[in-house]
């Protein structure tokens, strides 16, 4: 079983994704168990392979016994336990937060595991055609669970997210095409080196860089391409905001930090300049844009939505430069902002079942009717912004000192003016909780709410809570688990 545990981390949810349809012919709400059984499997052989990969190293595993580069690799190193990890917790939070939360249907548990099966696949895959698969699977269950919402807003967000998904997607196989036509290879590791061989200035090499890193950048939702997001979040259940808004576009973002280290290889990004270029300068822009769209919001979830798209900005500027200390500063800030961003969707359910509100304006004075969420939506705010010794300032630290290590001020005044409007619309927030008058009576909420919340549910956002302040510790040990991968080679 040990030489099988990587491609087990995938074939263990699709099977328990198919449970749940079987059951449904006699029983009706078997799904979450079945989830959870699954959930707690996966996380279990996340923990062996992680454990395997820190004691022996680089896992490599041949599907089918067919030799890469012609059969289909798997590969496992030290950035990937992370993001299996990530996955594994996350799952299991959000089935914690669901158990109560809903949706209940056993339709819903089996595209959740489907979405658990295509990330995993995504983070270990050796193959950019498989990865296009695995972000196919990922994208029509995330499309299903969108569309799981009760309401026809919920449909109308899933179709947006199709379309522009699609489009996403279709842009990611093009650039795989081009690049099989320059290389007749899809494996990872045999495509960066005949890449180079190829030629950086390639004409089929440089479309196929475009065309994939804008097909990722799509599910990773930077502006101006980031239109499916706010939508997606915002108009789904709660417990599906905050899967999706913690996962999906951090597993986009790692993919593309895979293809643009393990493919395409730093060497790449020096040989043509003007690529590191225009990515550091979209990711420039969708910091500025995605802050100042947040800023602009009255419903809180709309907000948090925008604010993803100028924290994926981050991430991506720190990629993009490419030196050591912003490599290790986006992987910390994409960890952590999995977390913080995750836990600030479940607060914002909580604290819409407790009080009925969702704007603004309707948060003024509600602290006291929802204690442990506020609390732990506002320590994870602060967060977000980057108060130390929180996870997000950590990350926002590194990006800074590889940025002025590279000479990228321009980076370096974007994230300082970003800090200050997210401190802008949060601090907005924390002054509306703590110190305004009410807006929403206590008897206009329809429903008792300590009725409708469970203690699962804010045991998971207090989790998220200590979590995005207790990473910090950890960036040491993320930092050598970079140095552990393709990286280390990649950025000498």
């Amino acid at each position: 079983m040990i030489d099988h545990l990587i491609v087990l981390l995938v074939v263990l949810p699709i099977l328990g994704a198919a449970v749940p349809p079987l059951a449904s012919l006699r029983y009706d709400r078997v799904g979450w168990a079945v989830a959870t059984a699954t959930a707690l499997g996966h996380a279990a052989l996340a923990g062996a392979l992680a454990w395997t990969v820190w004691t022996d190293g680089v896992v490599r595993y041949a599907v089918g016994g067919f030799v890469a580069p012609y059969g289909i690799e798997l590969v496992a190193d030290g950035l990937t336990i992370l993001l299996v990890a990530l996955i594994s917790a996350v799952s299991l939070g959000v089935l914690a937060y669901a158990r109560h939360a809903g949706p209940h249907e056993n339709s819903f548990y089996s595209q959740f595991l489907l979405l658990v099966a295509g990330l995993s696949g995504m983070t270990v895959t050796g193959d950019v055609f498989n990865l296009y698969v695995f972000l196919e699977i990922t994208g029509l269950a995330a499309y299903g669970l969108v569309a799981s919402g009760p309401g026809a807003r919920s449909a109308v967000a899933a179709l947006k997210y199709l379309i522009i998904g699609t489009i996403g997607a279709s842009l990611y196989l093009l650039g795989v095409g081009y690049a099989l036509a320059a290389t007749g290879t899809l494996n990872m590791a045999d495509l960066s080196d005949k890449l180079a061989a190829a030629g950086y200035d390639s004409t089929l090499v440089l479309t196929a860089f475009g065309l994939i890193v804008a097909g990722l950048l799509v599910k990773v939702a930077l502006f101006p391409i980031h239109t499916w997001q706010p939508d997606a979040y915002a108009d789904s259940p709660d417990s599906v905001s905050a899967f999706i808004s913690a996962l999906v576009s951090t597993v986009s973002a790692y993919a593309l930090a895979r293809v643009l280290f393990s493919v395409f290889t730093v060497d790449f990004l020096e040989a043509v300049p003007i690529a590191r270029q225009a990515l550091v300068a979209v990711a420039c822009v969708s910091i500025v844009a995605g802050s100042a769209l947040a800023v602009a919001q009255s419903d809180v979830q709309r907000m948090l939505a925008y604010s993803s798209v100028s924290q994926f900005g981050l991430v991506i500027a720190g990629f993009a430069i490419a030196t050591p200390l912003a490599v290790v500063g986006a992987t910390v800030h994409l960890v952590g902002h999995a977390v913080m961003k995750g836990g600030l969707f479940a607060a914002t359910g909580i604290i819409e079942r407790k009080t009925g509100a969702t704007t603004v304006g309707g948060y003024a004075g509600i602290a006291g009717r929802a204690p442990a969420a506020t609390g732990a939506f506002t320590l994870l705010a602060l967060a977000m912004v980057g108060v130390p010794p929180a996870v997000g300032f950590m990350g926002k630290w590194y990006i800074v000192l590889g940025a002025v290590n590279a000479g990228s001020w321009p980076v370096v005044a974007v994230l300082l003016a970003s800090t200050l409007l997210t401190l802008a619309y949060f601090a907005r927030l924390a002054e509306r909780l703590y110190f305004a008058k009410a807006t929403i009576a206590p008897e206009a909420v329809a429903a008792d709410g300590g009725e409708r919340v469970s203690t699962a549910m804010i045991v998971t956002v207090v989790v998220a809570a200590v979590l995005a302040v207790g990473l910090a510790a950890a960036v040491p040990v993320i930092d050598q688990l970079i140095d552990m991968t393709v990286f280390e080679l990649m950025l000498q």
